[in-house]
């Protein structure tokens, strides 16, 4: 007789730039799957690393809860900061009394900062072409 004890999942999203990052993260022993590769493999920089996974620092719960996570869209950066927001979000869910230290170490908050779309008639976003006066 086999029993599967339902563990509780708590799911959350965190985006920054391009990137979003579906978090499920659930009681455990620390492991951390992004994307079916490991972590370490995944987040492949120490400050990647260290950036994505600080808000399981700031919470105290780096070997006790199990993450499976799915990151599209963006670069390196951006996708390490939506896996940092995807983590604390679900933090929250799973212990509403850890959203003080997450919010005062700024983990909660979506980083609004996007790539400014370039304009019609001129070269960039706010490169001009250059001006002639004769």
């Amino acid at each position: 007789m086999s029993t599967t004890a339902e563990k509780e999942v708590f799911v959350a999203v965190g985006r920054r730039k391009n990137a979003s990052a579906r978090v499920r993260l659930s009681r455990g022993t620390g492991k951390i799957t992004i994307n079916d590769r490991d972590a370490d493999t995944y987040l492949f920089t120490e400050q990647m690393h260290r950036h994505a996974l600080a808000p399981l620092t700031t919470a105290e719960h780096v070997d006790d809860v199990d993450l499976t996570i799915k990151v599209v869209g963006g670069g390196q950066t951006g996708q390490a900061g939506a896996i940092a927001h995807g983590i604390a979000r679900a933090l929250e869910k799973m212990n509403p009394e850890l959203r003080i230290p997450l919010k005062k170490a700024g983990h909660l908050t979506r980083d609004p900062r996007m790539k400014e779309r370039k304009k019609a008639g001129q070269p960039g976003a706010r490169k001009r072409f250059q001006f002639s006066k004769r």
